[in-house]
């Protein structure tokens, strides 16, 4: 164009992308057709380039945090997370990361951050995006909870997707159209889904909940990146999680390939910078408002009001090399959580709640520190419990309640173990049987009916019956069912154990399940209950490894801790054996991804399987959800008290030992009754 040319082109300095600045090359042209100026309007707005804008950026600017989906609804602020931007920003094409994973604890910001990239992909960057939930019905929450608000309170982003009620709109639950691009979300569950299309980017969120497979068609994760190859360096993944187990965890995993950036704050007394640590975080015994921060530099306490100044402030530093240079990697703690979210004296509380429990001290590791749990399935030496083992003053000592049996069927036996329970889940071996004859021996069965009704013990001297008996249904299943039947529901609960884990109900049922009786099928037939076997060995483990009290706190009155496994001096070497013939592995694919499975040391396990039976028998009765008004009650029927009468409150009178107690009838079992709502 020559310079005499009147329509003058922006210098090199001019910003393209201002529309006043945009070189009108339409003055003069006669517009003598219907639309052409809206034709032409759309023709200047594709002439300007895209604005250099950075995810974070383009957040503070267009993003609204709707009140459906925000505790601080209005317009979103980085500042308030500052740890994010470099995160977001790793996000926006211009970074040449490639897979960008975050481990962290939970309530930190990160599906926001992801919301955002939604949000910048269809403004700014448009292409086809697939954003993984861990189930399809998750997906579908994520879309109407948190999508659905993300571009409703974003004008930026409203005028560019339809509504979903407009007839051809492309916008439905699961699938959001907009102007060269798609934002499809799915479940990991749905092979389908995760198969649907190639994508430019993949938002992969809370991968550590995936499925170990998809449809049994492989791994989730793998199947989504798959969609990404079409693209090459133009893709971007980004993979989110709170951690679960060491060893199981896929966010851990990608972390610890990564670089491992850490986010790096000063002290506010001597400027030292480093990433906050948990065991850094100080307070006075029980009192847990008083924590503060420990400087690792000068050892000053931190106050939590510095926090603010200290983010600011704060940066990404890598700690790692990255086995792939395309990618990077981010952990956060709930100790950064901003003022306002998850102050340091909460994480002090919570913290302290866990103690004595490890599924909440595994949640509490998983959710406020954003590290794995380690799932320890060593054996016990068993020459350790056979040097721990002791003498009881009755068949069940003093602390017992009630009793529960796991049943073990053989072929030529059936071995049952008995075992009492206390507060905390305490137990103690009561008696060890062995029916021989087999599952084809009506004698057998009949000395089995007969156990129901035998009584043990107590070293108040009341006697107490069985309250539950879990038999196993894995052999001679038919035979297992019938005699179930014929006992009834209320003391027998017919168990089928499933490897694999389930913290949060190890015990699931009961589900009615067709069996055959005396030659007869029937529909529905049996009442079975599934059990997590490996989630009892793990806890049966935990517990053989608990310290006692020295003598000198037990002459204090020092309890033991809660779960202690009590073992009588009649065990002998093969059960102790038989108790820790298995140990808990790892076992890693191709790719590295892992699955723990329990594997036997030694051929005989019986000692193991009963304990993990009886175990079950107690979570079916409710001991793990028993309020102290149920304690109460069973300590007054086995007449002791081994409860701490509130502060202030008027001891309750003992209860005079029932020698000779008769038994509650054959079938009932010592009498549990839970309230309705624990049922």
């Amino acid at each position: 164009m020559s310079e005499s040319s009147s329509t003058p082109w922006p210098t090199s300095g001019s910003r393209l992308n201002d529309e006043e600045n945009t070189p009108d090359l339409t003055e003069g042209l006669d517009l003598a057709f219907d639309g052409a100026e809206d034709i032409l309007r759309a023709w200047r707005r594709g002439m300007r380039p895209d604005p250099d804008l950075t995810v974070s950026e383009w957040a503070d600017k267009h993003r609204k945090l709707s009140s459906r989906a925000s505790a601080e609804p209005g317009q979103y602020r980085t500042a308030r997370t500052p740890y994010l931007r470099a995160i977001m920003d790793a996000l926006s094409p211009n970074h040449p990361a490639q897979r960008i994973s975050f481990m962290k604890a939970a309530q930190v910001g990160a599906t926001e951050a992801g919301n955002n990239w939604i949000g910048f992909v269809i403004h700014h960057a448009p292409g086809p995006m697939l954003a993984v939930l861990p189930t399809v019905e998750m997906a579908k929450r994520t879309s109407r909870g948190r999508i659905d608000p993300l571009i409703e309170d974003s004008p930026a982003l409203k005028e560019r997707v339809q509504p979903a009620r407009s007839r051809d709109a492309g916008n439905s639950m699961l699938s959001k159209e907009f102007s060269g691009g798609i934002l499809v979300l799915t479940g990991a569950n749905s092979a389908t889904g995760l198969r649907s299309m190639p994508a430019r980017y993949v938002f992969l969120d809370e991968v550590d909940a995936y499925p170990a497979s998809s449809d049994e068609e492989g791994d989730p994760v793998t199947l989504a990146e798959a969609r990404t190859t079409t693209f090459a360096h133009r893709r971007k993944v980004f993979m989110v999680s709170t951690p679960t187990i060491r060893g199981l965890s896929r966010i851990e995993r990608e972390f610890e390939a990564s670089d491992q950036r850490r986010y790096f704050v000063p002290c506010p007394h001597c400027d030292h910078m480093q990433w906050l640590q948990f065991e850094r975080l100080r307070w006075d015994k029980g009192r847990p408002e008083t924590a503060a921060y420990a400087c690792e530099g000068c050892e000053r306490p931190i106050a939590e009001h510095h926090k603010t100044d200290m983010l600011a402030r704060g940066e990404w530093r890598a700690t790692a090399t990255s086995a792939d240079p395309n990618a990077i990697g981010f952990h956060l703690s709930a100790l950064y959580s901003p003022i306002g979210w998850k102050s340091w004296e909460q994480i002090a509380r919570d913290w302290l709640a866990a103690q004595g429990s490890d599924e909440m001290l595994r949640a509490a590791r998983n959710t406020l520190l954003g590290e794995t749990w380690v799932e320890s399935g060593d054996a016990p030496e068993w020459r350790r419990l056979a040097d721990r083992r002791e003498a009881y003053a009755a068949q069940i000592p003093m602390g017992g309640l009630f009793l529960t049996a796991g049943a073990d069927v053989q072929k030529d036996r059936i071995e049952v173990d008995v075992w009492a329970w206390g507060r905390g889940l305490e137990s103690w071996l009561v008696d060890h049987i062995v029916i021989p004859g087999g599952p084809d021996d009506p004698a057998c069965w009949e000395r089995l009916t007969a156990l129901l009704g035998q009584t043990w013990q107590h070293e108040n001297g009341v006697v107490m019956p069985l309250a539950k008996l879990a038999i196993d249904t894995g052999y001679e299943t038919s035979a297992v069912y019938a005699w179930a039947r014929a006992q009834g529901i209320a003391q027998v609960a017919p168990v089928k154990g499933l490897e694999g884990f389930n913290r949060a109900t190890p015990v699931s049922g009961p589900t009615f399940v067709d069996a055959t009786v005396n030659g007869r099928k029937l529909k529905r037939g049996a009442r079975l209950w599934t059990v997590a076997t490996a989630t009892f060995k793990a806890e049966t483990y935990r517990y053989l490894r608990l310290e006692r009290p020295s003598d000198e706190d037990r002459a204090l009155g020092v309890p033991n801790p809660a779960g202690t496994i009590h073992l009588p001096d009649w065990t002998d070497s093969e059960w102790l054996k038989q108790l820790v013939a298995e140990q808990l592995v790892t076992i890693r694919d191709r790719r590295g991804y892992g699955r723990q499975e329990w594997q036997k040391m030694r051929e005989r396990n019986e000692a193991l399987d009963t304990r993990v039976y009886a175990r079950a028998a107690a979570w079916i009765l409710g001991a793990d959800r028993f309020d102290e008004r149920m304690w109460r009650q069973l300590e007054k029927q086995a007449g002791v008290e081994t409860a701490v009468p509130a502060q202030g409150a008027e001891p309750e009178k003992p209860t005079e030992p029932q020698a000779g107690r008769i038994a509650s009838p054959r079938r009932r079992g010592w009498k549990i009754s839970t309230p309705k709502y624990m049922e």
